[in-house]
């Protein structure tokens, strides 16, 4: 809440150390997608004669090795969604570098492929970690003018850490990156030393003395003089936090959960549009298309390097993320959701059209299209579908049980990615790529149609009810 201000700009000193603060904690986002990025350039060596573990790994192991690290976010989902509470937000973001270091560690001495089980499983765990306690720390520390600009950067950090690890682990050796890579979590650990608690999570432990100080820093709010009582009744920023305070006790945080706070109308509507905005962001394809992007190049004739897709298609993701993250406070939620969803849809309604009814000839004329269509894919789903699930879900919870339900709603996303990555394949290669567009536009639709009569604009809600 900012009492007696206009629209600030970003760049305003009110939003300093919010905006420092998110960068902060996003070098952990950047670390996970450096550790996702590391799998597909490194498959290929694991696989061939030089392998380092001596012999090559096969399908099924190498199968495993990606879908570990899907069960091992479900897990993070659950584990830091039961901690958020009773540790706190900040001894949390401590605990989110351990298994990741421990992944690099284990890539390093790996010698059988059970290392890298183990690893991928343990780079899940801090992942899942990172989706549950990273939003919620963001949007507690944000002013709702800035609140989805900040909380909309996670799938940026994502999508720019697996760009990273995918050109480390395409030009250094096998045994260089993880020494490399581990530095990251080790920045991270030095850098959020600084950082306050959330002034929600202190004021939820009664510690209003430490909740007021972060307040302020947060808010880059000067302090009022500790000797004058009389004077600091009257103070500006007093004012506000007492202000926020009240809100954020009103919203019955301190009060013990319980059954009747999920089993209740209003609270199962909230989990059945997220429920729908997890199915439909998933089985859209937002995620599995561009994990088997070198395949779609190839069924539609494109004749440029696979790799070298990959590299334009990440670029182009992290380009449109950061319009999300200009346009989600000025728009609202809804419409570049909405949009996204439509736009998304109607490319992969093209892809669809083209596998059927393009001639070999046109496409080989034409190589340029899969590209362009697919950059295209990227773009309108990087402005709504791919980044805004994290925010909304957080927006639509009620304060009282946005931890629980955060982790409830993180580890359904992550069991999705599971079966997700799961049917893309076999779609893909059984009913072929034109019927996976299809069904994946079908899903765009639905999602359009649903989210679009029930989903509510939650740009400018109060965090603390």
């Amino acid at each position: 809440m900012t009492l007696g201000r206009g629209k600030l700009s970003i760049f305003s000193a009110r939003y300093r150390w919010q905006i420092i603060a998110t960068m902060t904690v996003h070098i952990m986002t950047l670390t996970h997608g450096v550790g996702v990025g590391w799998l597909s350039p490194s498959l290929r060596l694991l696989g061939s004669d030089h392998s380092p573990l001596g012999d090559p790994i096969t399908i099924s192991e190498a199968s495993w090795m990606g879908s570990l690290i899907g069960l091992g976010s479900l897990t993070g989902n659950i584990i830091f969604g039961l901690l958020l509470d009773r540790l706190g937000r900040k001894l949390c973001m401590y605990f989110l570098a351990i298994p990741n270091m421990t992944y690099w560690i284990l890539i390093y001495t790996a010698q059988n492929v059970g290392y890298l089980y183990a690893g991928r499983f343990l780079a899940g765990i801090s992942g899942g970690g990172c989706y549950v306690v990273l939003p919620i720390f963001i949007a507690e520390i944000a002013d709702n003018g800035v609140r989805g600009a900040l909380s909309s950067m996670a799938m940026m950090y994502v999508s720019m850490g697996m760009m990273v690890g995918f050109s480390l682990a395409s030009y250094l050796s096998y045994h260089l990156m993880p020494c490399i890579a581990i530095t990251f979590p080790i920045v991270f650990l030095l850098a959020i030393i600084g950082l306050a608690e959330t002034p929600q999570y202190l004021l939820r432990r009664g510690r209003d003395e430490q909740a007021e100080k972060s307040y302020y820093f947060y808010k880059n709010l000067k302090a009022p003089k500790a000797g004058d009582k009389e004077a600091s009744n009257h103070d500006a920023a007093k004012i506000e936090f007492d202000s926020f305070r009240l809100q954020v006790l009103s919203g019955g945080i301190t009060e013990k959960i319980t059954t009747r706070d999920f089993f209740n109308l209003p609270t199962i509507k909230v989990f059945g549009l997220i429920f729908v905005l997890i199915i439909c962001n998933q089985l859209s394809g937002s995620f599995a298309i561009f994990n088997y992007t070198s395949h779609i190049f190839a069924e539609l004739g494109s004749q440029i390097d696979p790799n070298t897709c990959t590299i334009v298609v990440g670029g182009v993701q992290v380009l449109s993320i950061l319009c999300a993250v200009a346009l989600v406070d000025r728009c609202g939620r809804r419409v570049l959701l909405l949009t996204s969803m439509a736009g998304m849809g109607l490319g992969e309604l093209t892809i669809a059209l083209l596998k059927s009814f393009a001639s070999e000839e046109f496409l080989t004329e034409n190589s340029w299209l899969p590209l362009t269509l697919m950059c295209y894919v990227t773009c309108i789903a990087s402005v709504g579908v791919i980044p805004l699930i994290f925010i909304i879900i957080i927006e639509l919870l009620p304060a009282k049980i946005r931890s629980i339900g955060t982790s409830l709603s993180m580890a359904t996303f992550s069991g999705f990615i599971f079966v997700s990555l799961k049917i893309y394949p076999i779609m893909i290669y059984d009913q072929g790529l034109a019927a996976t567009m299809f069904m994946s536009a079908g899903m765009c639709l639905i999602g359009f149609i649903v989210l679009g009569l029930f989903l509510p604009e939650t740009k400018g809600k109060l965090m603390t009810h």
